[in-house]
């Protein structure tokens, strides 16, 4: 499936502003499309301000890097990093919240972004910490349970002020008395479940990835919330996509013929991605969306943008990134000044957006 237009804009600048600039040749590689699509993309972007255009290359914006004998004196201070994983147009949403709130305040933003390899965010945190980053904020991917207790002893060590975005580390674990700042996922499939209830569907499915700690969230949050519904008859919960998993497995995987086997009316699909990609195999199969299945995808970046726009769960992603920047000026201020405010643990609440992509069922 080819990538969204306002997507691969959003990886555009996430690059750029990684590297502070890139060449369109290295872009077009990097994202798979040819050098004319990521001229025009960056010709656009430029027009809005949000990039500066060379001869063949691409220029961040954004505050030069401090040691520039000719920068003002906010871009010599120390930086602020920002760390989030490759290729998540979820986080880029959150990381430009939160750029926003710091470039308003005056500070200098060191962006970095995490491979996708197991253990990526240590060694680029440490190299960051050298750098004598005033902050920290990040969004560790943590794959597995495994990668994410891992993760804690060394994190809580830091030696800054760090804000989690999007991440809830477990109660008790090291991380516990760190500020973070999340999306509340169990109201999110709440929020979903229960439209869905209220069209009449009883049997439902919940199709989501399993690679990251939204992902274990959401699963949790749906097999306690579909247990507990007495009007729901039937319920299950499996992959999303092949590739959905820690495994990494891709081999194919026919999402429509499970849902068949279920006969279900509905799936909650977890991401947007994935679930596009199942109304064309509900098409393939001779199955129309709404009218034979409902479908609600959760993360709404591209959920509006498929031929049938899609009924999303919608998390305020521009705004945890902005609430978790607040959170760390007000430890930067907190260093220059007498006390301590306690630890916050702030979760914002999703919005379900109502689409094309359900209806009602008749209850027999």
């Amino acid at each position: 499936m080819r990538e969204p237009r306002d997507v691969r804009r959003q990886r555009i600048l996430a690059v750029v502003e990684s590297r502070g600039e890139a060449r369109l040749s290295d872009l077009a590689d990097d994202l798979e499309v040819s050098v004319i699509t990521v001229r025009r993309d960056v010709e656009d972007l430029a027009q809005e301000g949000r990039l500066r255009r060379g001869h063949g290359i691409a220029r961040s914006v954004g505050p030069v890097e401090r040691g520039d004998p000719q920068a003002p004196p906010v871009a010599r201070r120390k930086a602020v990093a920002l760390m989030v994983p490759e290729r998540h147009t979820y986080l880029y949403e959150t990381m430009h919240g939160a750029r926003s709130v710091l470039y308003e305040a005056g500070m200098r933003v060191a962006l970095h972004i995490a491979p996708q390899v197991e253990g990526a965010e240590r060694p680029l945190v440490e190299r960051v910490l050298a750098d004598k980053v005033r902050g920290l904020l990040i969004a560790p991917r943590w794959r597995t349970p495994a990668e994410e207790e891992a993760d804690y002893a060394w994190l809580a060590e830091a030696g800054v002020p760090t804000v989690l975005m999007e991440r809830r580390p477990r109660a008790g674990s090291a991380l516990h008395t760190m500020d973070s700042v999340c999306t509340d996922h169990w109201y999110g499939i709440h929020l979903a479940v229960d439209h869905l209830v209220g069209l009449g569907h009883r049997r439902i499915v919940l199709a989501a990835r399993d690679d990251s700690p939204t992902a274990r969230a959401l699963r949790a949050a749906f097999a306690e919330i579909a247990e507990a519904r007495p009007e729901i008859e039937e319920w299950a919960v499996m992959l999303s996509a092949a590739n959905a998993g820690p495994g990494r497995v891709r081999e194919p995987l026919d999402l429509a013929a499970r849902l068949r086997r279920h006969r279900a009316t509905a799936a909650i699909l977890h991401g947007d991605v994935d679930a596009l990609m199942l109304v064309q195999q509900l098409m393939d199969h001779g199955m129309k969306v709404p009218q034979d299945c409902s479908v609600v995808a959760y993360d709404d970046v591209v959920a509006a943008l498929g031929s049938t726009p899609l009924t999303a769960v919608s998390p305020p992603k521009f705004e945890v990134g902005r609430t978790a920047a607040g959170l760390l000026l007000r430890r930067l201020e907190e260093l220059a000044g007498p006390g301590t405010a306690p630890t916050q643990r702030a979760e914002l609440l999703p919005e379900l957006k109502v689409r094309g992509s359900t209806t009602h069922v008749e209850i027999v």
